[in-house]
């Protein structure tokens, strides 16, 4: 179990009983099951993202003191806020790189094997029927890997543009169907409504 969802949730669970609420009436204030608040307070998993608003506004904190799990002064609250706002870029990072590993094993693997069953089809004494499978079958796996992999790389971080320097991430078909070298690829940036060769960026 995460130490900080621990301490997040032991944090939740002590404002709670400071605001002289049960786990059943805070889960009617945010309109979910009094288990899901459970589980936040034993800290099997975190508020949703559209339940953290709300869930500070009805115990008094900002959701800076939420992701820290401490009342902070206002002197400390900007350094504290930028302590957090690391920590989420870091993670995102870690995450986006992951992706992008993801990303190129499902390429490999799916390139190596498609070539694998060709090659068999292609040379080993095997009835028609069989090759024509074994040769459906590595297209298949192929173009399934490939589109994978195609969406990892366009999910993961962000493509940056030349011109503007706007971050986003495009949308399918002009991703799909863009020239590209390695991970930069020529896209029409949505803010500036310029082309150009956009880099990959993790954050």
């Amino acid at each position: 179990m995460n130490f900080e969802m621990e301490k997040i949730g032991r944090f939740i669970a002590g404002l709670r009983k400071e605001n002289g609420m049960t786990q059943e009436q805070l889960a009617e204030k945010l309109g979910i099951s009094d288990r899901a608040v459970s589980k936040w307070e034993r800290g099997i998993n975190m508020p949703d993202h559209a339940h953290i608003p709300q869930l500070c506004h009805i115990l008094g904190i900002s959701i800076n003191e939420l992701f820290s799990a401490e009342k902070m002064p206002a002197e400390e609250y900007m350094h504290k806020a930028e302590e957090n706002l690391l920590a989420l870029q870091e993670k995102e990072e870690r995450q986006t790189k992951l992706l992008l590993l993801m990303e190129v094993i499902i390429g490999v693997i799916s390139t190596l094997s498609f070539f694998v069953m060709i090659m068999l089809g292609a040379y080993l004494d095997m009835p028609d029927f069989v090759r024509i499978g074994l040769i459906a079958y590595a297209i298949l796996q192929f173009a399934v890997g490939i589109y994978t992999a195609l969406m990892l790389e366009r999910v993961a971080g962000y493509y940056k543009c030349p011109h503007c320097g706007n971050k986003y991430v495009p949308d399918w078909r002009s991703f799909a169907f863009s020239m590209h070298i390695n991970r930069t690829r020529r896209l029409k940036c949505p803010a500036c409504g310029k082309k150009g060769w956009h880099k990959k960026v993790v954050s």
